[in-house]
C-alpha cells in the first residue's frame, strides 16, 4: 500500500501547474484561559481574486501541518486545532486543472484516497478541532470543514456549496459521508443534489448555520475574534454544543427517494453523478464512515474518467473564461462611453430591459411608445420590480428612490433620445416596423449614439440598410426571461464599425451578461439551433409519431424542459415566426409544421393542459393534429434529432457563424439552459458519434470535454 504522502507525490508530478495553497500553522493563548491553541490558516499567496484551491500538493502541505499539531496536541502542549482560509475565502475544493489532467483510473483513484487521508486525521487529534468557515466555501472546502469537531460560519459569507454533482462528479472527500450523518439524509441531499442541479445555488452564512453545518454563526468584522471567544468557552465547558438526533429510519429512506425524484425531473437519467452521491448517502444510513469513504474514492475515481466530468468541466470554463473574453471583441479602448440609454417599445420585454439597463448602469433611462398609456404601464413596470427589490432587502430605501427617478417615459423620441448614448428597440419582430423606427430615432439621436435591435432572428445589415450611418447598427438580442439568462448574442452587421461593436461589449460586461459575437446569419445561434431542433420534432409528430414519443425521446439529453414545454414558454406564435425567417432563408432543412400554425390560428398558447398539475395533451390541441401514419421509435426520433442539429452545427461553423464549437456550447449552456453535464451540445455529438456520422469529423479535438487519449 501507498502511503499518503507517495500518492500525493505522484498526483503532484503528474500536474505541475497547480496554484499551492500554503497550510500555515501559528500558535497562540486562548481568551478566558483556555489554553495554548494553534491555528492552521490555508492560502495560496495570492489575493481574494484567486481563491484557494486544493490541488494534491496543496494537500501534502496541509498534512505536513497535520503533523506538527498531532505531535503537539499527543504531547499535551496545545488544546485544539483551527482551522481557518485568507480574508474572504475560505477554500473553494479540489483543483480541477489538475483533474483534466488525469488519464489512469488509479491516478484518479489516488486523488480521492489523498483527500481522505489527510482530512480523516483532523477528527483522529488528540485534542478537539474547529473550521472556521471566514469566506467562500465549496466542495472539497467544506468537506475540510465536516471533519473538524466543530464549525462556525461567518454571517457575511457570500458562497458555501457543494458543487460536484453540478459538475459531474460528487463530493468525494467525506461530503456523502459525513454531511448526512451530521443535518440527517433530508437537509444533506438538498445541499448535495438539489442545490446541486438548480444551477449550483449557494448557501449565505446564515444557511449553514440554520441549517445545522455550522455550530455557530458570527458576524464578518470580528469573525475569527469571535470564534476563539467561542472556542474557549466549549473547551472550558462553558458552552456545550447540542445537535440533533439523525433520524436513521424511513426519513432517511424517503429522503434518498425523493434525491432520486430531483435528479430524473432534471437529468432524466442521462447524467451518473447524482445517482453515485446518492447510493452513497443511501449507504452511509448505519454511520459506517470508512465503508463510507472508500465508496466516496471509487465513485470519484469512476467519474473523473467519465466524459460527464470531462464535458462539466469544459462548460465550467466556457463560462468562467472564454464567457469574460469574448473571442472576436474588438479593442475595449475603443469603447465610448454610455450616459443615457433610450428604449424604443415599453411592453414586457421592452420594460424588463430598461430594468436592466438602470439597475447595471445606473444612467437616466427613457422609455417611448405609440401612447402614453403604454408607456406608463412600461414604467410602472419598472417602479414595480424596484419596490419587490426593496421588499426583499436586496437595496435601501435611497437606493429604490435614486433608481425610480432615473427612469421616465416620453411620446417624442426628439425629446427621450437628444442626449442618448446607446438606443435599443424591442418592438414587433417586423423588418419594416424595425427599419421605420430606427429611420425615426436616427433622426433624433447623436451621431455617436449605439443603435442596438433586440431582434431574435431579422436580418442586422437589412435592418440598418436604409439609414445614413449603418456602422453604428448592433444586434444586441437578450434571452428570456431577462434577469435570468446570462446570454446576450451580440451581432455584427456588414456595416458596424469596431467602436460600436466596442461600445456594444463594453454595455454587455456592465450589464453582467455573457456576450457572444454573432455574425448577422438567420436567426443568430441558439434559435438557429433551437428551431431545427424543435422543427425535428414537429416534423416526426407531422409525420404520425405520438406527441408523447416525439417529447420522450430527447429525455436522455437531460434539458431543462421537453421541447413542447419549451415552445410554449417561448409561444407558439414567436415559434412559428422564427421558423417562417429560417423556412425563407435554408427551405431545405427548415419546414413550418401545418400543424404548429393550426394552433397558432387557433389562438392556443401550447400543447397542454395542466389540469390534473402534469402536463397533458390539450384535447382542443389533439382535435386539430393532422397527422401521417410513420410512427418512429424513441430511439429513432432521437437520432433523427440528433443528426439535425450536428448538421447545423457543422454547416453554421463553415458559415463562421461563430469563431469555434465552444461558442455554440457557451450560447446554448447560458442562453437555453442547455445541461453542464453535457458541455452544451458538440462534446454530447461527438461522445455519442453522431458528429463522425453526420459530418465525418468531431466538433472538438479528443480531449477537449473528453478523457485525454
Amino acid at each position: 500500500m501507498s502511503t499518503t504522502a507517495e500518492l500525493l507525490k505522484g498526483a503532484a508530478e503528474l500536474f505541475p501547474g497547480e496554484v499551492v495553497t500554503q497550510a500555515h500553522v501559528r500558535h497562540f493563548d486562548l481568551p478566558l484561559g483556555a489554553g495554548r491553541f494553534a491555528l492552521i490558516t490555508l492560502d495560496n499567496g495570492h489575493d481574494h481574486t484567486k481563491p484557494t484551491t486544493l490541488g494534491p500538493q496543496s494537500l501534502a502541505n496541509i498534512d505536513a501541518a497535520i503533523d506538527q499539531v498531532e505531535k503537539e496536541a499527543a504531547d499535551g502542549e496545545i488544546v485544539g486545532v483551527g482551522v481557518t482560509g485568507k480574508p474572504f475565502i475560505f477554500a473553494v475544493g479540489a483543483d480541477l486543472k489538475g483533474v483534466e489532467l488525469l488519464k489512469r483510473h488509479e491516478d484518479a483513484l489516488a486523488i480521492g484516497k489523498g483527500g481522505h487521508d489527510v482530512f480523516k486525521r483532523l477528527s483522529k487529534l488528540a485534542v478537539p478541532t474547529f473550521a472556521y468557515y471566514n469566506g467562500a466555501s465549496m466542495g472539497g472546502g467544506v468537506e475540510v470543514g465536516l471533519h473538524c469537531t466543530y464549525r462556525t460560519v461567518s454571517a457575511a459569507l457570500p458562497a458555501f456549496s457543494l458543487p460536484e454533482v453540478f459538475l459531474g462528479l460528487v463530493p468525494g472527500w467525506g461530503g456523502c459521508t459525513l454531511l448526512p450523518n451530521l443535518i440527517g439524509a433530508e437537509k444533506a441531499v438538498s445541499v448535495i443534489i438539489e442545490n446541486s442541479l438548480n444551477q449550483n445555488r449557494q448557501l449565505k452564512g446564515k444557511q449553514v448555520y440554520e441549517l445545522g453545518i455550522a455550530d455557530a454563526l458570527f458576524e464578518g468584522a470580528d469573525f475569527l475574534e469571535q470564534s476563539l471567544i467561542w472556542t474557549a468557552a466549549v473547551l472550558k465547558g462553558e458552552i456545550t454544543v447540542e445537535r440533533p438526533a439523525i433520524d436513521r429510519g424511513e426519513a432517511w429512506d424517503q429522503a434518498v427517494a425523493k434525491g432520486r425524484f430531483i435528479a430524473d425531473s432534471k437529468v432524466h437519467g442521462a447524467a451518473p453523478a447524482a445517482y453515485r452521491a446518492l447510493d452513497i448517502i443511501a449507504a452511509a444510513k448505519d454511520g459506517d464512515l470508512q465503508k463510507g469513504y472508500d465508496a466516496e474514492d471509487q465513485a470519484l475515481a469512476d467519474l473523473i474518467m467519465g466524459g460527464e466530468l470531462r464535458s462539466g468541466i469544459y462548460a465550467f470554463n466556457l463560462v468562467q473564461k472564454r464567457g469574460k473574453r469574448p473571442a472576436g471583441a474588438p479593442d475595449k479602448n475603443l469603447a465610448r462611453p454610455v450616459t443615457k440609454v433610450g428604449v424604443v417599445g415599453a411592453g414586457l420585454m421592452a420594460s424588463q430591459l430598461a430594468l436592466l439597463f438602470l439597475r447595471r448602469l445606473e444612467v437616466p433611462v427613457v422609455l417611448t411608445d405609440i401612447d402614453q398609456e403604454r408607456i406608463d404601464k412600461g414604467v410602472g413596470y419598472v417602479h414595480a420590480e424596484i419596490d419587490k427589490l426593496l421588499g426583499k432587502g436586496r437595496i435601501n430605501q435611497d437606493k429604490a428612490n435614486r433608481l425610480k427617478a432615473l427612469v421616465t417615459g416620453v411620446l417624442d423620441k426628439a425629446e427621450g433620445f437628444a442626449d442618448a448614448d446607446f438606443v435599443i428597440e424591442a418592438v414587433f419582430e417586423e423588418m419594416g416596423v424595425k427599419q421605420q423606427v430606427f429611420a425615426e430615432v436616427e433622426a433624433v439621436a447623436p451621431a455617436h449614439a449605439i443603435l442596438a435591435t433586440n431582434t431574435s432572428s431579422l436580418s442586422v445589415s437589412e435592418m440598418a440598410s436604409k439609414l445614413r450611418h449603418p456602422e453604428r447598427v448592433v444586434g444586441f438580442h437578450f434571452f428570456n426571461p431577462v434577469a435570468v439568462l446570462p446570454l446576450l448574442e451580440i451581432v455584427r452587421g456588414e456595416k458596424t464599425d469596431d467602436a460600436s461593436l466596442a461600445t456594444a461589449f463594453g454595455v454587455a460586461k456592465k450589464l453582467k451578461k455573457t456576450a457572444v459575437l454573432v455574425k448577422d446569419a438567420p436567426a443568430f445561434v441558439v434559435n438557429r439551433i433551437l428551431t431545427r431542433f424543435m422543427g425535428e420534432i414537429q416534423n416526426v409528430i407531422d409525420e404520425g409519431t405520438p406527441v408523447e414519443v416525439a417529447e420522450k425521446a430527447v429525455e436522455p439529453l437531460g434539458l431543462p424542459m421537453s421541447p413542447l414545454v419549451l415552445l410554449e414558454l417561448v409561444g407558439p406564435a414567436i415559434g412559428l415566426h422564427v421558423s417562417e425567417t429560417l423556412n425563407r432563408a435554408f427551405p431545405d432543412r427548415f419546414t413550418v409544421s401545418p400543424n404548429l400554425k393550426a394552433v397558432v390560428e387557433a389562438g392556443k398558447r401550447g400543447f397542454y393542459v395542466y389540469d390534473s398539475g402534469k402536463p397533458e395533451l390539450d384535447p382542443e390541441v389533439a382535435a386539430l393534429l393532422k397527422q401521417g401514419d410513420t410512427v418512429l421509435t424513441e430511439e429513432q426520433v432521437r437520432d433523427r434529432v440528433l443528426d439535425a442539429v450536428a448538421q447545423e452545427i457543422g454547416l453554421m461553423l463553415d458559415e463562421g457563424v461563430v469563431a469555434e464549437a465552444q461558442d455554440i456550447d457557451l450560447c446554448l449552456i447560458t442562453g437555453a439552459g442547455w445541461p453542464f453535464h453535457l458541455g452544451g451540445i458538440t462534446p454530447y455529438l461527438d461522445r455519442e458519434g453522431v458528429s463522425e456520422r453526420v459530418n465525418g469529423k468531431r466538433f472538438l479535438e479528443a480531449g477537449v470535454a473528453s478523457v485525454p487519449a
